[in-house]
């Protein structure tokens, strides 16, 4: 399995590129900005991208996904509740975050489901709170977590959708039952380190105790 975490544009994003290195294919995980950069990184280690997947529907995650669609003519994937906020973003709002507006989902996901590129399946953690569609995605040893869970600390919830009650629910039903030595791949770099471990969050992340 080929893993790469990348920090892309002024917002502190991580995007991740997740491949099966046997078949070659591959997909991306939140390529806010950057997309360039995503894709040769992809094409360095021979990984088609077929795939465009949102943690969740805001803007700071899905400013790519119209460049990243065009190049690389990959489908994007949503969760079902946050489908209908791609394409929904004001010209004022896209200047602001410097993005394009994204084009609507392909295909559309649900708890439980799984996204496969060659041999390598996530499964879809329905994560919300930070927004209704949030999801987190579970993969051998590793589980990616949007804007979930950060590294020591957790997501907003006062922007429209956001439920502070339901994100911790989402946290304690979802993330924090997987095994304590699965590496959380966050959505932003805003903890001391970019990766951390659901047993660390357990002991260590104040919004957890």
């Amino acid at each position: 399995m080929f893993l790469k975490q990348l920090q892309v544009g002024h917002m502190m994003v991580f995007s991740y590129i997740i491949g099966d290195e046997a078949s070659g294919e591959g997909l991306v995980v939140d390529p806010a900005y950057e997309t360039d950069t995503i894709i040769s990184e992809a094409k360095e280690n021979n990984i088609k991208i077929r795939y465009i997947v949102n943690t969740h529907g805001h803007i700071d995650h899905t400013a790519g996904n119209a460049d990243m669609k065009e190049k690389t003519g990959a489908e994007i994937i949503i969760h079902e509740a946050d489908a209908g906020m791609l394409g929904t973003y004001s010209l004022i709002k896209l200047q602001m975050f410097q993005a394009r507006q994204s084009p609507p989902a392909d295909i559309t996901i649900k708890d439980g489901d799984s996204i496969a590129v060659g041999d390598v399946a996530l499964k879809v953690l329905h994560t919300p709170g930070h927004t209704p569609g949030g999801m987190s995605l579970h993969f051998p040893g590793h589980v990616i977590t949007g804007d979930s869970l950060f590294i020591g600390g957790v997501g907003r919830t006062d922007l429209p959708g956001g439920s502070w009650d339901v994100l911790c629910k989402s946290i304690r039903e979802k993330l924090m039952t997987l095994p304590d030595d699965t590496v959380v791949l966050p959505g932003h770099n805003y903890g001391g380190t970019p990766t951390s471990t659901i047993g660390n969050e357990k002991r260590y992340n104040p919004h957890l105790k």
